[in-house]
């Protein structure tokens, strides 16, 4: 995975996302959207084999967008590691 920051300013942030697709930006983006300092969020592929894939969002302005997204990348990590621990204490084990 490679990024490059395209727009970034105090309120925004627009980077590109190479190697990656729907599947990864999208929980991303829906973790944005349920941040509270963050206005929109939207990830963009314009075509799957022809595009890099982009995520833009903007906040509020209470915060810095770099602040945001590493906020938002570490609540993913925790909500991965709390799936992982519930399988791991609740499914049945293999035979």
């Amino acid at each position: 995975m490679e990024l490059k920051a395209v727009t970034l300013n105090d309120r925004e942030m627009e980077i590109e996302v190479l190697g990656e697709n729907e599947t990864f930006l999208n929980p991303i983006k829906q973790r944005l959207l349920a941040d509270k300092d963050v206005d929109i969020a939207e990830y963009v592929i314009e075509h799957p084999f022809l595009s890099i894939p982009r995520v833009y969002f903007r906040t509020k302005g209470a915060t810095k967008p770099q602040v945001v997204l590493k906020r938002t990348i570490k609540a993913l990590l925790k909500d991965y590691k709390d799936f992982e621990d519930a399988f791991v204490r609740d499914m049945p084990k293999a035979a």
